[in-house]
């Protein structure tokens, strides 16, 4: 059983209604079987209108059964469904703060596969399991306790039998979890593999190797397929091998009762109701087992999930913090800001310290692994830093991570995600209830209003993956159109330019510069000349910050910043 059930919300709940169900559930299957047997026996002896009114309550009680099986399916259903789509939200809020860095290191097909299979796949897990496993428990429960009232010897011989069919049982449940272990690592493999492939596939039909890549995804595929099959060939054993059993222990049952029928030892109405309930006894502990190789995805995956959902969970601070809108008379006091990578032993970024106050265009330069993106990543939240004092108007805060900061912030990487779908709902995709009119001042803000023109659909064009495809400059557009209808006051911008051509980004500048008005900017880039646009600069060299200051202070220091400039010019070998 999945150690965090009870975790989850209502899941007690859930469990205490389903108990009593089951309970009920249990009593219908005795009144069912008792007046079943009566019935049987009354046509047995000849009185066959005598026996309506018993095949009539067997029939209430069999209807009674499946009523309360059907409840307590909605039950656990909506349970199921509720819980599963907490923990998908939860995911995917997890998944924005870990960063992209961690999620790189989790493997995106990893948590691909877990956002689009694994939720799904622990839901049914939770929708089948709960009732399987209160059944389980209590019904075979009820039905030895009311054997015992009428035989002691057939309580004391399904008593003794029940251990053997759940030995077998806990057998085949290891035998199985060492294949579930293989199929869900060969699993993995093929999401990540098919994730890279899906982005390596210009790359590959560039250099003529797409077609040599089918071998590799002949390989993948065929491992997975292969793991499929043994989980599979285990799961189809098992199921046969329960039902073999369960039948065999009815079978040792039914002898008995019928040796001791024969020696007069019982009557025939108690041997005939508990022949009637052995199945009964026997068939929740079948079903669980069928189930239990039937959902041992959905348990890998929910295992999965959590231990995702629980990543540093260490350097987490429960605080609630309630920070006014940025404006001219705003704060941020950063003190002593470190950030070391503990399992790879190395320090990135050591004892930052800077104050900045109201709107301000700050810009972040400095060579190539400087800590100028890891610097962003920690101040948009997007990784937490190890160790640091942060201060926003005086309100010391934990990290960045914090809603009160986030809410605030606009971030806008290298390069954007196009998501699929028109231009219209990539541009509103942080603003669904963004009108028209203002959508279409935003395109025509950002320089789309031409590009858009030239299609067919206008705003309604499908692009990204499926539809049009946009260039680099056309991309960093629409990441613009998004930021100017979300309006927030704080945005981060990494590299943003980085991948564009001299002409493209000229353009791009103009159209952005005006957007950073009376916004407080942080703005990472190797590209010099947006210093000139800068109101404030930070210098990073080698996980340092070497200097701060205006870029005339900076130009009359003379120091790693005016290097940098002589570099850029070529003055400098």
């Amino acid at each position: 059983m999945d150690k965090n059930l009870f975790l989850y919300k209502d899941s007690k709940k859930t469990f205490v209604l389903i108990g009593i169900l089951t309970v009920l559930q249990s009593l219908a299957i005795i009144a069912q079987a008792g007046f079943l047997a009566k019935a049987i026996i009354t046509v047995y002896e000849g009185a066959g209108f005598s026996a309506l009114p018993f095949f009539a309550m067997f029939f209430l009680a069999h209807v009674f059964r499946h009523f309360l099986q059907w409840l307590k399916s909605r039950i656990a259903y909506r349970f199921a469904d509720q819980t599963s789509s907490q923990l998908q939200n939860d995911l995917v809020e997890k998944v924005f703060m870990i960063g992209p860095k961690t999620i790189s290191r989790q493997g995106s097909g990893h948590i691909i596969a877990l956002c689009l299979e694994g939720i799904p796949s622990y839901k049914t897990y939770l929708e089948l399991f709960i009732p399987r496993f209160l059944s389980c428990l209590l019904i075979p429960a009820s039905i030895v306790i009311y054997v015992f009232t009428m035989d002691v010897t057939s309580a004391v011989v399904l008593i003794v039998v029940m251990p053997i069919l759940i030995i077998f049982l806990i057998l085949l449940g290891l035998v199985a979890q060492k294949q579930k272990d293989n199929k869900w690592e060969n699993y993995q493999l093929l999401s990540r593999h098919f994730v890279d492939s899906l982005r390596g596939l210009v790359t590959l039909k560039f250099l003529g190797r797409s077609k040599g890549h089918r071998e590799a995804i002949y390989s993948v595929s065929n491992k997975y397929r292969i793991s499929t099959v043994r989980t599979l060939r285990v799961a189809f054993l098992s199921s046969f091998s329960l039902d073999f059993f369960s039948s065999l222990s009815v079978a040792v049952v039914a002898v008995e009762l019928g040796l001791r029928l024969i020696n007069g030892q019982i009557d025939f109405l108690a041997a005939l109701t508990i022949l009637i309930l052995a199945p009964e006894y026997f068939l929740p502990v079948r079903e669980l087992g069928n189930d239990y190789h039937a959902t041992m995805d959905g348990k890998e995956s929910g295992e999965k999930i959590r231990g995702l959902l629980n990543l540093d969970d260490g350097e987490k601070q429960v605080m609630t913090v309630n920070l006014p809108d940025w404006n001219k008379e705003s704060e941020l006091v950063v003190r002593g800001l470190t950030k070391t990578f503990t399992e790879e032993n190395r320090t990135v970024l050591a004892d930052i310290h800077f104050t900045i106050r109201g709107f301000k265009k700050i810009g972040i330069i400095g060579l190539s692994g400087a800590g100028k993106s890891t610097l962003i990543d920690l101040l948009s939240g997007f990784t937490k830093p190890t160790s640091g004092s942060f201060f926003i108007n005086g309100v010391e805060i934990p990290d960045f991570s914090v809603a009160a900061w986030q809410d605030q912030v606009t971030y806008i990487p290298q390069h954007p995600y196009i998501f699929s779908g028109t231009v219209k709902e990539n541009i509103m995709w942080y603003a669904p209830n963004a009108t028209d009119k203002e959508i279409t001042e935003a395109a025509e803000r950002t320089g789309l209003s031409e590009l858009i023109s030239q299609f067919p659909n206008g705003l309604n064009e499908k692009i990204g993956q499926g539809g049009r495809a946009l260039s680099g400059g056309e991309e960093q557009r629409i990441a613009l159109a998004r930021a100017l209808l979300t309006n927030r006051p704080i945005m981060f911008f990494d590299e943003p330019t980085a991948h564009l051509d001299i002409e493209t980004e000229h353009d791009i500048k103009e159209i952005m510069l005006p957007l950073l008005d009376n916004k407080l900017v942080f703005f990472a880039t190797h590209r010099l000349h947006w210093m000139n646009e800068m109101d404030y600069i930070l210098v990073m060299d080698g996980g340092r910050l070497a200097e701060s200051g205006t870029p005339d202070e900076l130009f009359r220091k003379n120091g790693v910043f005016t290097q940098l400039v002589k570099v850029h010019r070529g003055e400098v070998s």
